[in-house]
């Protein structure tokens, strides 16, 4: 009887060493599978960005050339789809590539736009506009907020 009293404490000191070790590889599996899921993210980000410097530079590439706008995106397109499988990258999807030079067209700044309202904004030339009671307003330049009547 006395060796089982004395071998009670030899047994809980087994068990907290072995629940201790458990929970120490559970928390150490957690640990490693979150910092899996953040390189997996970072590496994303790091794709989708160089995806759009590459569509970026494609289509000012092909903005001085004398073909149709869908040929233009095309040839964008079949530009970054080439660099990227150049670099390795040969599991990105062709409709993500599609939204990168699409994105890419209504970015740059050297691409002309169709919108004459647009155009209009950029050059600075706004009309008043009246108010119902036929005074001039002017749109206030602030933050664009709300019309201001004039003085």
């Amino acid at each position: 009887m006395n060796e089982i009293i004395n071998a009670i404490p030899e047994y809980v000191i087994t068990a907290v060493i072995s629940t201790a070790i458990f929970y120490l590889m559970n928390a150490g599996k957690n640990l490693l599978h979150s910092k899996v899921q953040h390189a997996k993210t970072a590496q994303s980000k790091e794709l989708w960005s160089f995806i759009e410097q590459v569509a970026n530079t494609a289509v000012n590439s092909l903005v001085s050339k004398n073909i149709t706008g869908d040929a233009k995106f095309a040839q964008a397109t079949a530009i970054v789809q080439d660099t990227l499988n150049k670099q390795g990258f040969t599991n990105v999807d062709v409709k993500a590539i599609e939204s990168a030079v699409q994105s890419a067209y209504e970015k740059s700044p050297l691409t002309s736009t169709t919108n004459l309202e647009e155009k209009a904004d950029k050059l600075g030339q706004e009309e008043p506009i009246s108010a119902p009671d036929g005074k001039a307003k002017v749109q206030d330049n602030v933050n664009d907020t709300q019309p201001v009547e004039e003085k």
